[in-house]
């Protein structure tokens, strides 16, 4: 059987993982095994993260609508319950960046939400 000596392709390898961990401290971005050990942990990281990034969004978005709602004397939960009632589909990006961005539209919107709040009748309490 021949022998392999993989020359060109081990050399291709090894320059696509160097230019991954170009940058990286000391021996991580200079010898192979240790190139490879911390390209596959931020691989891990990276792909945790993308996940992560949508969370971490919607917690900041819910924060600032909730800051906004509460300069105007209503909680976040009953803010979002009277645009649901109202039919209103604005995303919360767009209801945060009302918030921090436009206020005076923000109170308009939190106006209309009281107004349909108060007009609808409270819920009925459950009696086991």
């Amino acid at each position: 059987m021949p022998r392999v000596k993989r020359g060109s392709v081990r050399r291709a390898n090894r320059k696509k993982l160097s230019k991954l961990t170009k940058g990286y401290f000391l021996t991580k971005s200079k010898l192979y095994r240790s190139m490879r050990e911390a390209a596959d942990r931020a691989g891990r990281f990276a792909y945790r993260d993308r996940r992560r990034r949508k969370r971490d969004f919607r917690r900041l978005w819910i924060v600032r609508i909730s800051a906004g709602a509460r300069l105007h004397d209503i909680t976040y939960s009953q803010f979002m319950h009277g645009l649901k009632t109202l039919g209103v589909e604005l995303d919360r990006k767009m209801l945060a960046e009302m918030a921090a961005m436009d206020a005076p539209a923000f109170a308009e919107l939190v106006a209309k939400v009281k107004e349909s709040l108060a007009a609808a009748p409270p819920p009925a309490a459950k009696t086991a």
